[in-house]
């Protein structure tokens, strides 16, 4: 069992906050290689970071560090100001998952969610959430953005197909002949 958090921001928080699309494990879940996934809105982790960081203080226990790859975020502020505290923010290039935040918190432990890019779609990121909570998950962070890809790929496929199909599909052939589409160059 997944839990979706919305969180609204406060009246000292920036106007532009939108509510946290966060979905994390259960408590009970058992290690697994995520802690759940976060959708944020946009690339702008200075503008993003406090509603999530609002919902998991609450939940966790007081995030002090983050630690992020930079694939995502065009700019990295050092420091984030958070409902009276301050989140340190670091970043690795080649050390860290591109598709994962690691959060630090010096009394409650370590997490680590599945980053959804801004611009994925609904369904795509309903998949994500539900994939980076499964209980005692073994896949990364970037193989399930892989799987996700490749699942997008083939209902795009499928979608293809259906769409010649509905058009009328292949130019039928006689017996003995290979079936042509029109203007395809013959003996080859």
């Amino acid at each position: 069992m997944t839990a979706t958090t919305e969180h609204t921001p406060t009246t000292g928080e920036r106007a532009s906050s939108r509510p946290a699309r966060l979905s994390l494990a259960p408590d009970d879940a058992g290690p697994g290689l995520l802690d759940g996934a976060w959708w944020p809105y946009s690339h702008d982790l200075a503008r993003e970071l406090p509603a999530m960081i609002d919902v998991l203080d609450r939940r966790w226990g007081r995030i002090t560090r983050i630690a992020v790859n930079p694939t995502l975020w065009p700019v990295i502020p050092r420091k984030v100001p958070v409902a009276g505290h301050v989140v340190h923010v670091g970043w690795f290039a080649a050390e860290q998952d591109p598709h994962k935040l690691l959060l630090l918190s010096y009394t409650a432990g370590r997490w680590d969610l599945l980053v959804i890019p801004p611009g994925t779609g609904e369904a795509a990121a309903a998949r994500l959430m539900a994939a980076a909570t499964e209980p005692r998950g073994h896949l990364t962070a970037t193989a399930l953005m892989a799987n996700e890809e490749a699942l997008s790929a083939t209902e795009a496929d499928r979608g293809g197909e259906a769409e010649w199909e509905s058009e009328g599909g292949t130019v039928p052939s006689r017996p003995g002949n290979p079936a042509r589409l029109p203007g395809s160059a013959q003996g080859m």
